[in-house]
């Protein structure tokens, strides 16, 4: 088999990919545009990729094509249809990366909710050695514990952080954004509530038509003054504009984001003028990152080429 590549720095140069070549050959591009894919897998028996596209367009002259391998959950960028007509088989991964989301989530709203980054430079600006008490009070913090954590969407990740939280001590409480998702341990509440108890809401929900611009000017204006929000799940669930607006005039206290409504980020992005790092942490898009996220990941995307390998094998010794 011929094995493509097509935007490998996408999982990162740090990950060994030596064994795909027990399949056969094996081709890497680092990024392939939207035109350079027709040609690149032109002879591949077995595509792998994250978010390069795949249509007629792009794969229509890849008359070997069996099997498409997406490195993600994702799969909004396969023409599905296009690929049963051809009889092509897709696979994407899930899973792999709950406790890398679920500690990502967590580093982040600490790094807000306790003032890290104001603390860590009046330590390294040589403030501390000038003060004369042990302890420093400019900025308060509080506890975590006996706080309402509200989490938007209660998958596996929102899962994962319902139980860290209530580690810490907090009163959990979800909204579902379909309206069909029902977990006995924690609270189900409507939308206004969740905005209106919650002291932080952490999003962990798919892009669909249910959470797309879901967190708007008018969610904002039903938040705690108080409330951090934590976005971990897609960006256009969140209105930039509107988070900009209620971070600039206090509406809410902070945000952490690990996802933009374009990423990498665009010059345009209203995000860009909010400076102070108490108001508002950006991380790009690295929450689903660990090391060991990422190798669970490309082992299932090597199992699952070892499983249509094991199918070829089979289909021929039983003709």
């Amino acid at each position: 088999m011929k094995l493509v590549f097509l935007d490998r720095k996408t999982i990162g140069d740090d990950l060994d990919l030596k064994p795909f070549e027990d399949f056969g050959e094996v081709v890497y591009y680092d990024f392939s545009e939207e035109d350079e894919i027709a040609e690149r897998v032109r002879d591949a028996d077995v595509i792998v990729l994250n978010k390069a596209p795949v249509n007629e367009r792009t794969v229509g002259g890849a008359k070997n094509l069996a099997l498409v391998c997406v490195t993600a959950t994702g799969t909004n960028n396969l023409d599905k249809d296009y690929l049963e007509k051809r009889g092509i088989l897709w696979r994407n991964v899930a899973g792999y990366s709950t406790d890398s989301v679920a500690q990502h989530t967590f580093a982040m709203f600490f790094y807000l909710y306790e003032n890290l980054a104001y603390y860590d430079s009046y330590v390294k600006e040589e403030r501390y050695i000038a003060d004369r008490s042990f302890t420093h009070f400019d900025r308060v913090f509080h506890e975590l514990a006996g706080k309402t954590w509200g989490i938007v969407g209660l998958g596996a990740i929102g899962r994962r952080v319902a139980e860290i939280a209530e580690v810490f001590g907090c009163r959990v409480q979800y909204y579902s954004t379909s309206g069909k998702n029902q977990n006995d341990r924690y609270t189900r509440v409507d939308w206004d509530t969740l905005l209106e108890e919650s002291d932080v809401i952490s999003i962990h929900a798919p892009l669909n038509e249910d959470t797309y611009h879901l967190v708007d000017a008018a969610a904002f204006q039903k938040m705690k003054r108080s409330a951090i929000l934590l976005n971990a799940g897609r960006g256009p669930i969140v209105v930039e504009q509107d988070l900009a607006d209620a971070l600039c005039s206090g509406e809410i206290c902070a945000a952490g984001i690990d996802v933009l409504d374009h990423e990498p980020m665009r010059a345009d992005d209203p995000l860009r003028r909010i400076k102070d790092p108490a108001k508002l942490l950006i991380t790009p898009h690295i929450a689903w990152a660990s090391v060991e996220a990422r190798r669970r990941l490309m082992k299932t995307i090597y199992n699952q080429i070892e499983e249509y390998r094991e199918s070829l094998t089979d289909k021929a010794e039983n003709r």
